[in-house]
């Protein structure tokens, strides 16, 4: 196990142009290839422990991969192939439960496992639905826990209207429609982040988003990919925490994409007071540009009730934000943090609280009262984004961070960034 020692810092200006590259849109890139009968090309590729997983299962379906160490070329097999192995996700919920929708509709013996922190997160929102429609999966308690086990077959079309606005559950669904014996139709209670939609559809495939989503089946194979994966905006999230906490600081995050569903946490710091600028560069599958945040005196409290969805990745990092914030900040509608990596309500709750901070959870969030942050000791729950808020937390009180192992799983130089503006300490 890996500790983390991070030491408190002054103003910084700083220019993030390594952030890594988009895990989602990466994640998606690989499995899409699939989709396709010629050679897709990916450039800046994501290559950290969970993508590169979901290159090793595509892999094992039957795709040959080239790497160049900057671009992926992915050339599907003429026929997929039914692994003779187990297909291990690691620790990414997201290849776990897309693969669940694309494998489901695809003839075939496929099971799905992942690390000891995946085999404990719930997988019965996306099992549920789709054997709803005709789905084989099987799994510990009744298809919830990894293993899972699926028996590939042609699926039925669908009318579904989901309770929660996921875009795991989304995309699960939507990969399942496209080998359906129909056109289907899928509702959330608000719009999710819609890589899948926008990405699908730029490959050629029949998606319609509106109030409802329409997905017609593919008859034939899709158009491959020719894509630049942007920086993550969730990744750069950290440092814009950092900017706007730290005071005299300014950060410059570069080449991420700007979607309308990935920066809504940056519109939540421009609330707060932050001064949050965005600026766009281009727009082929996703808008891509800049981003710069710099701190304009102590963040005022906010309440966080709408678009979860949009930001529920970087609610951990927002919630150091708001422990530092001038009054009350709460969250609500948020119960989607109890089945991430950790139980992210009550890890955050707890690590506020050995910083000195005063705040209270509830099921479906937390409520903060703004402070000072003081020294303490983390435990990072194994999750990664725990691991990193706490790490921007220690700018302002050294912080020493237990089981960061976990970082490598989304965001391989964090901690190389993170040293340029503050002196860390890593130990076994």
């Amino acid at each position: 196990m890996k500790w983390l020692k991070v030491k408190k810092t002054e103003a910084f200006d700083f220019v993030c142009d390594k952030i890594a590259s988009d895990k989602s849109i990466s994640h998606r890139c690989a499995m899409f290839a699939l989709l396709s009968d010629r050679p897709s090309h990916v450039r800046n590729f994501l290559r950290a422990e969970d993508t590169l997983n979901t290159l090793e299962i595509v892999k094992k379906l039957g795709a040959e991969v080239e790497d160049d160490g900057f671009e992926l070329t992915i050339t599907p097999p003429e026929e997929m192939r039914e692994p003779d192995d187990v297909l291990d996700c690691g620790n990414s919920g997201t290849a776990m439960r897309l693969f669940c929708g694309f494998l489901s509709a695809l003839p075939g013996h496929y099971v799905l496992t992942g690390d000891k922190y995946l085999r404990r997160r719930p997988m019965k929102r996306v099992t549920k639905p789709l054997t709803q429609i005709g789905a084989k999966i099987d799994g510990r308690e009744a298809g919830n826990l990894a293993p899972l086990c699926i028996r590939g077959q042609e699926l039925q079309s669908f009318q579904y209207e989901s309770t929660i606005a996921s875009a795991q559950v989304k995309s699960a669904m939507i990969l399942a429609a496209l080998r359906a014996d129909g056109p289907s139709t899928y509702r959330e209670p608000e719009l999710s982040r819609d890589h899948t939609e926008r990405m699908l559809r730029g490959m050629g495939a029949n998606i319609e988003s509106w109030d409802t989503i329409t997905i017609e089946p593919i008859r034939k194979p899709l158009e491959p990919l020719d894509i630049m994966v942007p920086a993550d905006p969730s990744s750069g999230f950290f440092f814009a925490v950092a900017a706007a906490i730290v005071p005299g600081s300014h950060v410059v995050i570069r080449n991420v994409t700007l979607n309308p569903t990935r920066i809504e946490a940056y519109q939540v710091l421009k609330k707060m007071g932050v001064k949050v600028v965005f600026e766009e560069k281009e727009n082929r599958y996703e808008p891509i540009g800049d981003i710069s945040v710099t701190y304009n005196g102590r963040p005022k409290g906010v309440e966080v009730n709408e678009r979860i969805s949009w930001l529920i990745d970087e609610l951990p990092a927002l919630s150091i934000a708001m422990a530092v914030a001038e009054g009350e900040s709460i969250v609500r509608n948020a119960e989607e943090l109890r089945v991430k990596e950790s139980d992210r309500i009550s890890c955050v709750i707890a690590g506020l609280q050995a910083c000195g901070i005063a705040c209270s959870e509830r099921e479906d969030g937390y409520t903060i009262q703004g402070g000072k942050i003081h020294s303490a000791q983390i435990d990072s729950c194994g999750d990664h984004r725990i691991a990193m808020s706490f790490a921007i937390a220690g700018l302002l009180a050294d912080m020493t961070i237990k089981d960061i192992d976990c970082i490598e799983t989304s965001f391989p130089n964090f901690l190389e960034l993170l040293g340029a503006i503050t002196e860390v300490e890593t130990w076994k």
